[in-house]
């Protein structure tokens, strides 16, 4: 069995070796000219102002849940929507439209408590 994947083995452990290879060599023939600018921290075209180890408001993380909350909701909503037509012939749609149902409705309450909470309001 693990037989079958030594070819594979073999051409994955070639691969790394010579993309290894290539980067060193890379490094070591490749031009160095080193100077101030090139050696500065780069973002997005603009001079770094600040350290990089400031603190970001909790209402960051706040909106980023919601975000993933709502990401996930589409990923399971996604699959349902596109099978119900199915459903509707086997003749349990029914039922799993009460399950969806209660699912939105678990997600709009939670929408409502972080609305409520100003989880959504920025300063």
């Amino acid at each position: 069995m693990l037989s079958d994947f030594l070819p594979l083995f073999i051409m994955l452990l070639i691969a790394g070796g010579v993309a290894l290879m290539l980067l060193k060599s890379a490094e070591l023939v490749g031009p160095r000219r080193p100077n101030v600018i090139k050696q500065k921290a780069y973002e997005s075209g603009m001079d770094p102002i600040g350290t990089a180890r400031e603190r970001y408001s909790v209402k960051f993380y706040l909106v980023a849940m919601i975000f993933i909350v709502f990401d996930v909701e589409v990923v399971f909503l996604y699959p349902w929507a596109a099978t119900y037509r199915e459903f509707l012939d086997s003749g349990v749609a029914l039922g799993l439209m009460g399950i969806v149902v209660l699912f939105i409705v678990i997600l709009a309450i939670g929408l409502l408590y972080d609305i409520r909470k100003g989880g959504l309001e920025f300063d």
